[in-house]
């Protein structure tokens, strides 16, 4: 797979984190909250190693 590829698919990814941030912010989450929380904690951490490794420049 072409690194272009990768990161169009990285991009789309950065892109949907949002859609969790506010799914965090609904009041009536109850425990799914602590699921949505370590999704945006795992997304995190992957794109920050993506990133290590695969540095813009």
């Amino acid at each position: 797979m072409e690194l272009q590829v990768i990161r169009d698919r990285i991009t789309t990814i950065r892109s949907k984190r949002e859609a969790l941030i506010q799914l965090l912010e609904q009041p009536d989450l109850g425990t799914l909250r602590i699921d949505v929380n370590q999704a945006i904690e795992e997304m995190d951490d992957l794109l920050e190693e993506f990133d290590r490794t695969f540095p813009m420049g």
